[in-house]
């Protein structure tokens, strides 16, 4: 299976310790194929996404949002996931003669 196109998104993990916090960012990767999109931890097979958003938040990212028939899933990233929509748009959309 060929990867169609790449969403670098990141969590933001905090630990509690005592009386410190720690915030650590943890860079992770969702790919597109033809009949699924991966995420570290979900798979969604691409029948059951509806759509894909993005709201940008500050100067920099914002949230991307997933939009499946179990439920809207929000991912932070760093960069505009245009590409990354177009490309899931190209294999999803019927082409019309």
């Amino acid at each position: 299976m060929t990867c169609i196109a790449v969403l670098p998104y990141y969590k933001v993990q905090r630990e509690v310790t005592g009386l410190t916090q720690e915030i650590k960012s943890n860079e992770r990767s969702m790919i597109l194929y033809s009949d699924k999109i991966v995420t570290k931890y979900r798979e969604f097979h691409i029948k059951d996404v509806f759509d894909m958003s993005f709201r940008r938040m500050g100067n920099e990212g914002g949230f991307f949002y997933l939009h499946t028939s179990t439920g809207v899933y929000p991912y932070m990233v760093k960069i505009d996931p245009k590409p990354f929509i177009q490309s899931y748009r190209k294999i999803t959309i019927p082409k019309y003669s």
